[in-house]
């Protein structure tokens, strides 16, 4: 999967780093490559996070999960 990613230098050095498209996801770096290093962890993790919260969605009987298309 491909994430359009937002860096931006840090005053004191360094990169912050969002993902547009997970809110909440965001990592740094010491330089660019650093930062990108750090984001690819913290997708991760921010998927692994939203896949264990679906499973324990489903499995609450009151609730339907359905996917629509745009």
């Amino acid at each position: 999967m491909n994430y359009t990613v937002v860096l931006e230098e840090a005053e004191e050095g360094g990169y912050t780093v969002t993902v547009p498209a997970l809110p909440g996801c965001i990592s740094e770096g010491d330089n660019y490559d650093e930062a990108l290093e750090n984001i690819k962890d913290a997708i991760q993790l921010y998927l692994r996070a939203v896949a264990k919260e679906v499973e324990q969605l489903k499995k609450q009987k009151n609730l339907k999960l359905a996917q629509v298309s745009i």
